[in-house]
């Protein structure tokens, strides 16, 4: 038979710190029991055992404690993040069918040593996972270790067999106990021989064989006279630290390995546990869905019997139905861009509940999606506003898109489905094999369960007023997309290249020799050797030459300017002119896709392609914005918010001095300019400015001291004494930062003027960066989700703005604080008017919102 035993306390360690904090909506931790399942399920793959055991160590002392009352001394207690993780994880892994093994008196290592020498006398193959190297001691022909490791940030296994063991360390595994012996062992106390390091003690090992027999024949060894002194001074420690670290193979535990095959568990059981952990990847991998057993557990009603699934050859008995009640609860079922299909959940089986399948029809799809009498609760609403335009229509009184509630529940979310979100608030349903049909079933169960929460959060205008209507606006944009101007990107993509070749040459001839620019082995051989530059330790992957090392290179030799630059325009062929080209719609437009539930703090993002990160910092990289064009007899017109999350900040604040400043229009970087450095604003430089301007807006990101200091060249005392003068002259932003994180850690999440929340579970960490982390997010969120809640809101009003002036113009993009509409030329005044009123008329805080609007032919000339 082939045994997997896990050194469980080693596992879950690894899985702990190998994973970014993790919890429920209510604020169970669960990383630990994540990665290590995860761990468990990857280690099973690969080595397909027929028995599985995990031990753990107990909190009693072992016989070790006892023989040394030093041993494992200075090791600092479980984090409490991890401890309150243990005996959820064990319960589940004995739910789930697994066996878990302790010995009171015993360690982990005791057990797994137990078993290894079980199946070698058994004849068995026996495979250790763990995290620490002691258990290589227990590799033979039929032991092997499978160790986790962490190389270059990255986790990695290697096995471990006699073979590996001697390349590595030279030695036969047994004898990794006299090394250890020699050298002791720091993390768990053992005292070993002083002043003999990892090795010096290999060295004599290999060379002498055993501690044993260099204690037996020390006063007559090939050894140097002050090591003997060392051995003969620690001979009771060298002896004692050889038991600490052996391996003991005679726990008593019970080693029959028919008693670890894995058995069915409790399935039941598991899933409620799991689902009220919210681990639903972790169920789809180990195929457990939640049933009638979760929603008992829980609380919940047991599902009701299967509904007939009824399948309709048209959908006019159907819309006739849903227009009497006035609401229709549905999914639809996508093949591309294209609706196969509806599935209803209702009472249309003359009043009795079914599941009804409906095949779409152009002129059903139309009639139903555009009727204002039926309330519509459904997923996805976005996708559904653009197959509404493509049929010439619009999608009318969309009542709920479960996607967006639950993200507004839970923004750190990555799955929104219906299946998910009925397994996450406990909505059971009977079992269908259609999966389409399965979430029809639990559609009107997730519906009230989210609405339900929403009220409770308060957050039902959030929904309703901006992130509903929002869907329209984003699938509106989406279907327009973007003009621009192919053979114009292609033709700068060309001189790019050409530049990037001209600077090519030229860098070979600075270095002397042609190399890959590209390869940072091969950059960095030339550089740092060739050129002999400054360079910083040197690793087995070679020297750094990330942005930041050849940044602070570039006034020293011309060659990295020249490689900065080049590095600079072959990115910006690739990624954007070649990028582009490959997105180019057949109507010549770019139809990005605008993602309403990806971000944290409510912001809008994009993709396929990334239309908000089109680069704007250098010129060369705003020439990009020529390539985005009116059509012929349109313009484009451009406005955006000036300083949004300085006047955010500045209300939620109630900052006095600030305030003021918006209300009298001065210039808020040269008023703090001022007011930090203590002179007249006559007198403030534009150095100063740039200064105070990092502060302004590194204040918003909760920047620190040695973030400031980088950003604007200055020592980080100098940047410290920014921080606090600007804090002082600044009472309400002060004050605000305090306060806003003691509210964080009291309820356990920070919230924006419009009630969008972002938990923070790393302010109960008892890690001082994981805390700091959530201090800086607690304090920035309520304003940079603020400023995406007001972006939203001006969205929402121009479009319809737009609607009501039965103007052609529409909003194609939106970037950050920026929105652009495209209209005929006679529209562009009324535009420019109807932008900076909607954008200033979208929030009354305590200082005014104000927009600028300027119109071009191309996104270049509009931006100004």
């Amino acid at each position: 038979m082939k045994l997997l035993v896990l050194d469980g306390n080693s596992i879950v360690n690894r899985a702990f710190y190998g994973i970014k904090l993790l919890t429920t909506k209510s604020g169970e931790f669960t990383n630990g029991i994540v990665g290590f399942l995860n761990i468990l399920e990857k280690l099973k793959e690969e080595t397909q055992p027929d028995a599985v055991a995990i031990a753990f160590d107990m909190r009693a002392p072992t016989f070790r404690h006892k023989a040394y009352a030093g041993y494992k001394a200075q090791r600092k207690g479980m984090p409490p993040e991890l401890a309150a993780q243990m005996p959820l994880l064990k319960e589940l892994l004995s739910d789930l069918g697994y066996h878990i093994v302790t010995c009171e008196g015993w360690e982990a290592d005791d057990i797994l040593g137990t078993f290894a020498k079980a199946c070698e006398d058994k004849g068995d193959v026996c495979m250790i996972a763990t995290g620490d190297r002691d258990s290589l001691q227990l590799v033979s022909d039929k032991t092997t270790v499978r160790l986790a490791t962490t190389k270059f940030g990255q986790s990695a296994v290697t096995v471990y067999d006699e073979a590996k063991i001697m390349e590595v360390y030279g030695v036969q595994p047994k004898q990794l106990i006299d090394i250890k012996a020699i050298q002791g062992d720091t993390s768990d106390n053992i005292p070993g021989v002083a002043g003999i390091g990892e090795k010096g003690a290999g060295e004599l090992i290999r060379k002498f064989g055993s501690l044993q027999y260099i204690y037996d024949n020390l006063e007559t060894l090939d050894i140097k006279p002050g090591m003997r002194a060392k051995l003969e001074a620690s001979r009771d420690n060298a002896f004692l630290s050889y038991d600490l670290g052996t391996i003991r193979t005679n726990a008593p535990i019970d080693t029959n390995l028919a008693d670890y095959i894995p058995t069915a568990g409790d399935p039941a059981a598991a899933a409620s546990l799991m689902t009220r952990l919210e681990l639903f990847k972790l169920m789809e991998r180990l195929h457990i869905a939640p049933g009638a057993a979760v929603a008992q557990a829980d609380g919940g009603d047991a599902p009701s019997e299967a509904l007939p699934v009824h399948e309709y050859k048209d959908g006019a008995a159907i819309l006739a139905q849903c227009e009497d009640a006035g609401e229709a609860y549905f999914l639809p079922v996508w093949d591309g861009e294209r609706i196969e299909k509806l599935v209803f959940s209702g009472d249309f089986a003359g009043g009795k509940p079914e599941i009804a399948v409906v095949p779409v029809t152009e002129a059903f799809l139309k009639a139903f999606l555009g009727s204002r009498e039926i309330k519509k609760y459904t997923s996805g609403i976005k996708r559904l506003h653009r197959a509404a335009l493509r049929l010439g229509t619009s999608l009318e009184s969309p009542a709920l898109d479960t996607e967006l509630a639950a993200y507004l529940l839970n923004p750190s979310g990555s799955d929104y489905t219906v299946a998910r979100l009925a397994a996450e608030y406990g909505v059971s349903a009977a079992a269908y094999e259609d999966a389409a049909v399965q979430e029809a079933a639990a559609l009107k169960g997730v519906c009230a369960a989210l609405l339900k929460a929403i009220d409770e959060n308060g957050q039902r205008e959030l929904l309703e007023t901006i992130e509903i209507p929002l869907a329209r606006v984003l699938g509106e944009m989406e279907e327009s997309g973007f003009l621009v101007d192919r053979e114009a990107i292609r033709e700068y993509g060309e001189q790019l290249s050409a530049a990037a070749e001209e600077l090519r040459q030229e860098i070979y001839e600075d270095v002397g020799y042609e190399f890959n620019i590209n390869s940072p082995a091969q950059l960095g051989e030339a550089l740092f050797v060739k050129l002999g530059l400054p360079h910083g330790k040197k690793t087995k992957t070679g020297y750094s030459t990330n942005a930041d090392v050849l940044e602070g290179l570039r006034d020293v030799h011309p060659a990295v300017d020249k490689v900065l630059r080049f590095r600079t325009l072959t990115k910006l062929k690739s990624t954007y002119c070649e990028g582009l080209l490959k997105v180019i719609g057949a109507d010549g437009r770019i139809h990005s896709n605008f993602n309403q539930t990806e971000t944290r703090t409510g912001r809008i993002s994009s993709t396929e392609p990334n239309l908000q990160n089109i680069p704007v910092r250098t010129e060369i990289g705003r020439e990009f914005r020529r390539f985005f064009i009116a059509p012929a007899g349109y313009r484009l017109v451009d406005a955006d918010y000036s300083q949004i999350e300085l006047r955010v900040l500045a209300h939620v604040a109630n900052d006095a001095q600030m305030i003021g400043d918006f209300k009298e229009g001065r210039d808020i970087h040269t008023a703090t300019a001022a007011r930090v450095f203590d002179m007249p604003e006559a007198l403030v430089t534009p150095q100063m400015r740039s200064r105070a301007k990092a502060v302004n807006f590194g204040i918003v990101y909760g920047i620190g001291a040695f973030s400031l200091a980088k950003d604007i060249g200055v020592s980080r005392r100098e940047a410290d004494d920014y921080i606090h003068d600007y804090l002082r002259n600044y009472q309400g932003v002060a004050d605000y930062m305090e306060r806003v994180v003691e509210e964080a850690k009291k309820n356990g999440y920070v919230e924006t003027l419009f009630g969008r929340r972002r938990y923070l579970p790393e302010l109960a960490s008892s890690n001082f960066n994981m805390r700091a982390f959530g201090e800086r997010v607690a304090r920035n969120m309520p304003i940079q989700g603020a400023a995406a809640d007001i972006i939203k809101i001006a969205m929402i009003r121009v479009r319809d703005r737009l609607k009501k002036e039965k103007l052609e113009a529409k909003l194609i993009l939106q970037v950050h604080d920026e929105l652009i509409v495209e209209c005929p030329e006679a529209e562009t005044e009324q535009v420019k008017t109807i932008l900076a009123e909607e954008m200033a008329g979208a929030v009354s805080l305590s200082v005014p919102m104000i927009a600028d609007a300027e119109s071009g032919e191309s996104w270049y000339q509009a931006k100004g």
